[in-house]
This record gives structure tokens, C-alpha cells and sequence, in this order.
């Protein structure tokens, strides 16, 4: 297992990064703001519009340290990479299997267990936790429908099906998610799971913890030698990172939702820190951010017991440990691909 690094995330739109020596360096209005070693990064997610040295693109490129652009309010824009690495066998039996409808079935089917099974886990938490002051009726029917569903998923007939439970089961969840909500219930409420914009200042978090999810499984795949563009359940689409999308579905409720749950409920970010424009469309402010950022980073150093590895790791190195794990499964290293069950 390797080291957890660091990811930096560059919040100021203003922001500028560039090279001098092996140091990534982050300027503002032309003066030096921020600098470190490249070799204590893992990542740069950079938030503006400002940009990065070509310079600094190869040093990211030639370290193996992703390089990812997000608008100021999270969406994706683009990524930098270097040259193809990694075992060529390895990638052409990722694609083989992509082309095969029974083998993306099979994995495909996994992925979606380990979704259910973990969005199960989240209300099954509350329901244990806070019996006391959510209705309970309302989240046990959304459990419920839940492990219909997933008693299903080994009898899907195709992707398409599976396609379906999923979104059928992603409207249930999210019905019961205000339940979850248990603090600052007027500024923080979900209606239905709404993003590009987003119009509500839930979805607006969820979509900023979900686009810093996808930059840490779009790297992971990268580090063990997989195209993080060619996936199993998510159809392919010029500029879509698909296996990332399928990878990402079953660490969403752990990584992501318990989040952003513990920061409205802990009161870590105030519905102050949202924004909403004419259009609707709801944005953070820069000082949200930045909490939102410092509570993920902080999440990531948390040790876990890996179920399948059977070790202890870093909450943040669990993008690397699935990644590993579909390596080990496409070289028939292992019977099967094991997804991720949180406890």
C-alpha cells in the first residue's frame, strides 16, 4: 500500500501556479503565495480560471502527480496528464471486458451492491443513532426498498436494468436524506438530487464532495495502470471519466454523504456560505470551501480496516485500495472484483 500524500487545492480564482525547481509554486496578483516540494504531493486540484505554467504541467506529468481544473464553483473542466504508463496487457484486458456485455454485467452488478449496501448502512446508522428525533417509518421504508433492490441486482438481465435500480433507488435514498439532516433544517434540505446547477445548498455540497471524489479515483486508476475513460457500467462518452464514475459509486455514501451530513450537523459550514444567483443556481463562497476542503483532507488521515484487504489504511487511500483491487481482478489475480461494504 503506498503512502498517503497530499492533495493541493488551490481555492483563489486569481490563483496562478508555477515551477521553480522541483517546487510547485501558487501566485497571486504576480507574488509568491504558496510553495511545496512536488514530491509531497499526490494531487492539484486547482479552483479558477487563472491557470497553471506549461512548466508546471510537466513537472506534474513527469512526477505522476495528477492536475485537475475545476471552475470556482467545483465543475469538472479539465485534467492534464502525461505520457501512457502502466501495462499495456493490463489496459487491453480493460477493454475486453468493456466490450464483453457479460463481464461489464458481472462487475457492473458489483458496483451497484456495494452502492446499496453502503447507502443501507448510512440510515441504518441514523436509525440506530437518532432514533429519537427523525421519523423512523419514513427512513426503515426508503431501508427497506433498498434491500428489495439490492436482492435484485444479481438477477439483472443487463446494464440497462441495472441502470434503472439505480436511479430508482438514488430517488429513495435522497427522499430520506432531510431525515438525516438534523441541524440548520432550514438552510439545508434536499427535494431531489439536482446538479449543473445546482439549486439547493445540499446539492450544491454534494456535488463539490463529489467532484473532489472523482479527482482521487481518477488518479488512483492512473497509479495502478487503468483508463479511467473506459468503464463498465457508465456508457462511454468523449470527455467522461467512466470507470471513475463506476468506481465512485459504492464510496459516495462513505466518503461523501456521511461528509457532508457531519458538517451541517456539526455546524462546520452555515448556510451563509452559500449563494444563490438569478438563475437559481446555488454557489459557496471561497471561506466555504476551503472548511468544506480542510473537513475532507482531515476526513482522509481517519485509519480504517480494509474488509477485503484485511488492513489498516488511511480513509483517503481507499480510491487507490478499489483501484488496486480491479487491477487484481482484470489480471485474474482474484475471483472477482470486491466492492467496498463500509461498517
Amino acid at each position: 500500500m503506498r503512502k498517503l500524500l497530499n492533495t493541493l487545492y488551490v481555492t483563489k480564482p486569481e490563483s496562478y501556479l508555477t515551477k521553480e525547481g522541483d517546487n510547485v509554486v501558487v501566485k497571486v496578483e504576480g507574488e509568491d503565495n504558496f510553495r511545496i516540494p512536488i514530491h509531497n504531493l499526490e494531487g492539484i486540484v486547482c479552483m479558477g480560471y487563472m491557470g497553471a505554467s506549461p512548466q508546471l504541467m510537466r513537472l506534474c506529468s513527469d512526477n505522476g502527480v495528477g492536475l485537475s481544473f475545476l471552475s470556482p464553483n467545483g465543475f469538472f473542466l479539465a485534467r492534464v496528464s502525461g505520457k501512457v504508463k502502466g501495462n499495456v496487457l493490463l489496459r487491453r484486458t480493460q477493454f475486453r471486458y468493456a466490450d464483453d456485455p457479460v463481464m461489464s454485467l458481472d462487475l457492473s452488478r458489483r458496483f451497484i451492491i456495494g452502492k446499496l449496501v453502503n447507502c443501507r448502512m448510512v440510515l441504518g446508522r441514523s436509525l440506530r443513532d437518532h432514533a429519537d428525533v427523525i421519523d423512523n417509518a419514513r427512513v426503515k421504508t426508503v431501508e427497506d426498498y433498498l434491500i428489495d433492490n439490492i436482492n435484485r441486482v444479481p438477477d439483472s438481465p443487463d446494464c440497462d436494468f441495472l441502470r434503472g435500480i439505480k436511479g430508482n433507488c438514488a430517488k429513495f435514498y435522497f427522499s430520506a436524506m432531510n431525515e438525516l439532516i438534523l441541524k440548520q433544517k432550514n438552510d439545508f434540505f434536499i427535494k431531489e438530487r439536482n446538479r449543473r446547477p445546482p439549486l439547493d445548498n445540499m446539492n450544491a455540497l454534494l456535488s463539490f464532495l463529489y467532484t473532489l471524489l472523482a479527482h482521487d479515483m481518477e488518479s488512483a486508476l492512473e497509479t495502478v495502470g487503468l483508463d479511467p475513460y473506459v468503464g463498465f457500467l457508465h456508457t462511454d462518452r468523449p470527455g467522461r471519466a467512466s470507470l471513475s464514475l463506476d468506481m465512485m459509486e459504492e464510496l459516495r455514501p462513505f466518503m461523501a454523504d456521511r461528509l457532508a451530513l457531519n458538517l451541517i450537523n456539526l455546524r462546520k459550514i452555515k448556510g451563509s456560505g452559500f449563494i444563490k444567483k438569478e438563475n437559481g443556481a446555488v454557489f459557496m463562497t471561497d471561506d466555504c470551501k476551503k472548511e468544506i476542503i480542510a473537513s475532507w483532507q482531515k476526513r482522509k488521515q481517519d485509519q480504517i480496516k480494509h474488509p477485503y484487504l484485511g488492513e489498516n489504511i488511511p480513509v483517503g487511500l481507499l480510491p487507490y485500495a478499489q483501484a488496486m483491487l480491479m487491477a487484481r481482478c482484470l489480471r485474474g489475480d482474484i475471483d472477482g472484483y470486491p466492492p467496498f461494504f463500509m461498517n
